[in-house]
């Protein structure tokens, strides 16, 4: 018998510890011989009456045992692609600020500005959705399927973790904007006074909109993050404009205004502040109010439905306003040619339950999508998505609109809490590909890595994409890394 996986249920909010009790075994050709699922009703109909299958039912789930993860494998998930990345990026502008501050090195004293907001804008940069579908689209299109799998498994990962460069260069050019307030400060005698206030404001706002990112504010006070990190951001980048052309302005040597226009825009930190206004501005430009039709199939979810059909791996924003509270969600799809596309909106919090309580018949969101992790499915031959309860949102579109991708999804009452539309999208799968688990019917939840690890060899998949919670992916990425499986799990912003 295998150890238990202990994982997190969305669907009941409680842990359970389970064993699977009747593994499917896959057969060379991907199908499941011993257990067959029922995709249109997600219920199991179980066959293969001679292995004595046919009239077993569901037993409670045994006790935990638990599983031993080495501090090597802790470590190598945890130092993922997203912390080098950050710890590279604060890295080399910290020798950057030490050669700097010991005049060393002399170009940054001479051009300060520069090296804040050239960060500033990099930062930015990684966080546009124009410039991720444009690095997804060249990524996907000269490298799928040909290239070493090691390559295509590092593209997929710095494409997925580019948060770390936007955290590592808004971190850096915080330091180097106080750096730059520091030497006006020492050499306050040769600049104007306006230029050291207009600077040192610039720094507190900046300041403000870093902190409200941290991910306990981020993860658990959302509003907050999303009305400082944005509002006070915006104000910071006005706040940066005044700082960046007082300062361009004022002749140190001289002692005067200079308010040559030319000037201005012959100088680095002009051109920065103009990339990262476009490059803020440009997301906005694409918010359009839609009109929407919600299917609430139960208490725990809504199912949105907007029309045109989507490419895969990209997820949507939304909310009930133009401005404020837009929240991210997968888009379900079955192609670009397609009617519809979905939204799943699991209820977490209020906004999700006013999509129930107070179904919408309109919602704002941005036409332009953001590509997630899915988005690069495209690299690899045959591959796995896995996913838990809602997670069904971000990896359901993968798998209907490539017949090499395999479904295995884990929920509770799947059916009835998420209704007939997105059966309906399942069926349209095939049982051949697809490996539905209803802890509900089952007595609980299966073990995870037993029945991954056996369709990852019967379905000679390259990698395993995975969407769940963060305990669940927590333990199954572990899994995954000792039994030599690539896989990508949720990514949380740290």
């Amino acid at each position: 018998m295998p150890s238990p996986a202990r994982l997190d249920d969305p669907e009941q909010d409680a842990m359970t510890t389970v064993s699977l009790q009747a593994i499917p075994s896959a057969s060379p050709a991907g199908q499941i011989s011993s257990v067959e699922f029922k995709v249109n009703s997600l219920t199991v109909d179980k066959i293969g009456s001679q292995m004595g299958l046919a009239s077993e039912k569901p037993k409670p789930p045994p006790k935990k045992s638990g599983r031993s993860v080495g501090r090597f494998i802790r470590f190598a998930l945890w130092f993922n692609t997203y912390r080098k990345f950050f710890v590279l990026t604060i890295t080399l502008n910290l020798i950057g600020l030490l050669l700097a501050a010991t005049s060393v090195w002399t170009y940054p004293r001479q051009y300060t500005g520069a090296f804040a907001l050239g960060n500033l804008l990099v930062a930015i940069l990684m966080r546009n959705e124009l410039f991720g579908r444009l690095l997804y689209l060249i990524v996907n299109t000269l490298f799928a399927k040909w290239s070493p799998l090691w390559f295509r498994l590092g593209c997929t990962s710095v494409l997925q973790h580019l948060g770390g460069i936007h955290s590592g260069c808004a971190t850096s050019g915080m330091g180097w904007l106080i750096f730059r307030v520091t030497l006006i400060f020492i050499n306050h005698k040769n600049n104007h006074d306006a230029v050291l206030i207009t600077g040192v404001i610039t720094n507190i706002l900046v300041a403000i909109s870093i902190a409200s990112a941290f991910p306990w504010v981020r993860n658990t006070h959302h509003n907050v993050f999303e009305r400082h990190h944005r509002f006070i951001g915006w104000v910071g980048l006005c706040s940066t404009w005044i700082f960046v052309i007082l300062g361009d302005s004022y002749d140190i040597h001289k002692h005067a205004w200079n308010p040559d226009g030319v000037r201005i825009v012959r100088q680095q930190d002009f051109w920065f502040s103009f990339g990262m206004t476009v490059f803020i501005i440009i997301p906005w430009f694409t918010v359009r109010k839609m009109k929407v039709d919600v299917e609430i199939p139960s208490s725990k979810v809504a199912i949105l439905r907007f029309e045109r059909g989507m490419q895969q791996g990209l997820l949507a924003r939304i909310s009930r306003g133009p401005i404020t509270e837009y929240h991210a969600f997968g888009i379900i799809s079955e192609g670009l040619n397609a009617k519809y596309h979905y939204l799943i909106c699991g209820v977490q919090g209020d906004f999700t339950r006013g999509l129930v309580d107070d179904p919408p018949t309109h919602i704002w969101t941005r036409q332009m999508k953001f590509a997630g992790v899915s988005n690069t499915s495209t690299l690899y031959k045959r591959g796995i998505r896995l996913c838990t309860g809602t997670g069904l949102g971000a990896a359901l579109s993968t798998c209907l609109q490539n017949p090499n991708w395999y479904l295995i999804w884990i929920g509770s009452d799947q059916e009835k809490t998420f209704g007939p539309t997105i059966s309906g999208l399942i069926g349209t799968l095939g049982s051949h590909r697809v490996t539905l688990w209803d802890s509900k019917q089952r007595g609980g939840r299966p073990d995870v890595m037993k029945l991954l690890q056996e369709v990852y060899t019967s379905w000679c998949a390259e990698v395993v994409f995975i969407t769940s919670n963060f305990q669940g992916n927590k333990e199954i990425m572990e899994g995954c890394k000792i039994a030599g499986i690539p896989a990508f799990g949720t990514l949380w912003d740290f």
